[in-house]
């Protein structure tokens, strides 16, 4: 019998390899796609198993990871306290992290990350509360080591400091027996040098971040309302009426300019072919 050459044996052993490696290659987008297909039909089991076979395929992709951490997450609801729904939320982070160790500046893998714990926090006590907005401040962070300009990231760093703020003041204004709507500043001294030591850095730090957002983009009108806020509670930390009353005039300029963009960006996308938009 003849013997096939070593050489001749050896591209044919590469050759079947890599006839393997494109038949898995096809297989993986194929698993991708039907994973999609699912996952905007709302059938989310099958498009985790999908992109599980993907991944599987071919583990160095990260495309399938991506659908099938956000899987993960879209099935995660927030508050909720049973082992299957934390679990969702734990198997989205680690798929994320995993994302991350092979690119460290996957922009999806960090914003998904940073808003999946901004979720967990809305459910948590105080002082986990803060700690878990501490992780989504770090991500957005990271974010903005990635891009600079991304916009949503400084805007979400200055919705992090409102939460942050505004749950020990309006427990300070309840003490001092103060409604939500009377007119600051607080009364009490004392407790009012305690709240600028802890959080006049912050809310400080989260004005910066929303003027940030708004030099990216001066229309964006969300970190016009977010600043209109800032502006105003901060304000109850201010010496004198009559500070506390100019800094609530720049206050509710900010909210009228909101206001005013919403207006001029609906009409814009009014005018536009077909004249549909949509809302922020």
């Amino acid at each position: 019998m003849r013997r096939i050459p070593t050489l001749s044996a050896a591209l044919l052993a590469a050759a079947i390899v890599l006839a393997g490696t494109g038949c898995n290659y096809l297989k993986s987008r194929d698993h991708l796609n039907q994973g999609i297909a699912s996952y905007k039909n709302a059938k989310y089991s099958d498009a985790v198993e999908h992109f599980e076979q993907a991944i599987k395929l071919d583990p160095q992709w990260s495309t399938p990871r991506l659908y099938l951490a956000t899987s993960y997450m879209v099935q995660w609801i927030p508050g909720a306290e049973s082992p299957e729904n934390l679990e969702f939320a734990k198997k989205a982070k680690d798929e994320f992290m995993t994302v991350l160790d092979k690119d460290p500046n996957d922009k999806t893998a960090l914003a998904s990350l940073a808003m999946l714990a901004f979720n967990q926090a809305q459910s948590l006590p105080l002082e986990q509360k803060l700690n878990m907005f501490d992780e989504a401040a770090k991500w957005q962070k990271r974010r903005l080591e990635v891009d600079p300009k991304e916009k949503e990231a400084y805007y979400s760093l200055g919705v992090i400091a409102y939460q942050k703020f505004i749950p020990a003041l309006m427990t300070a204004r309840s003490n001092l027996r103060m409604r939500p709507e009377d007119p600051g500043p607080l009364k009490d001294k004392k407790v009012k040098e305690e709240l600028k030591t802890q959080y006049a850095g912050i809310v400080d730090d989260g004005m910066q971040d929303l003027n940030k957002a708004l030099e990216i983009d001066p229309e964006y009108d969300d970190a016009m309302a977010y600043l209109n806020l800032l502006i105003r509670w901060r304000a109850d930390l201010l010496d004198s009426p009559e500070e506390y009353k100019k800094q609530l005039e720049i206050a509710d300029g900010w909210l009228q300019k909101a206001l005013d963009t919403k207006k001029i960006k609906a009409a814009r996308a009014a005018k536009a072919p077909g004249g549909i938009h949509q809302e922020n």
